[in-house]
């Protein structure tokens, strides 16, 4: 009998196999880091552009109730809670009218990890902030030393900078007070200089 059948397929060698394993495993250790620095960046953004948007909705609740609404910042041990209060003797909004109740909460105290893991008010110490300086220290949250940052019924709003810091990403949420507006900006570490996002 006759067996003329071409050979049917071979299976890979040991070596073949031990190749393609270090080969995924590579690939796998360069990939992983740089989808965590993207992660990072992205939550880290979005963490500014939400911050951004607090601050634009506790503006427009000011134009629309015709009252100072104001955003409150509160050391906590790990980092800082921010909350809304509303002016409740036409005064503005004070620290001595929030503990007597005269000036009311409009929400809860939050946290920004809360919605963003891993992020916080923080600047890092080997970043200049947004006006150039250095050595500043690395408090997040520089609206003034009563931490409120007031919009009033007029559209201003307390002008300062609150620094938001990922792993990696520093972004910075700028407050301008005669307008009230937000913007956000981005620490380019290869330019060395802060970018508008």
């Amino acid at each position: 009998m006759n067996n003329d059948r071409a050979p049917g397929p071979r299976g890979f060698t040991l070596t073949e196999l031990l190749l393609v394993v270090a080969l995924i495993a590579t690939l796998a250790g360069i990939a992983l880091p740089m989808t965590n620095d993207a992660v990072d960046e992205l939550r880290t953004a979005a963490a500014a552009r939400y911050l951004a948007g607090q601050i634009r909705n506790g503006r427009m609740d000011a134009i629309k109730r015709s009252r100072v609404v104001a955003l409150r910042f509160q050391a906590a041990p790990t980092d800082y809670t921010f909350a809304f209060y509303i002016d409740g003797n036409r005064n503005g909004v004070r620290t001595a009218d929030i503990g007597r109740g005269i000036d009311r909460a409009l929400t809860s105290p939050q946290r920004l990890r809360d919605h963003f893991a891993g992020v916080h008010f923080s600047l890092d110490a080997a970043i200049p902030d947004v006006n150039g300086n250095t050595g500043g220290g690395t408090d997040g949250v520089r609206i003034g030393a009563g931490r409120i940052l007031t919009t009033s019924p007029d559209g201003t709003a307390t002008s300062g900078t609150l620094y938001v810091r990922g792993r990696r990403a520093q972004y910075a949420v700028r407050v301008l007070g005669a307008t009230g507006r937000t913007r956000v900006l981005k620490y380019d570490t290869g330019g060395r200089l802060w970018i508008s996002r």
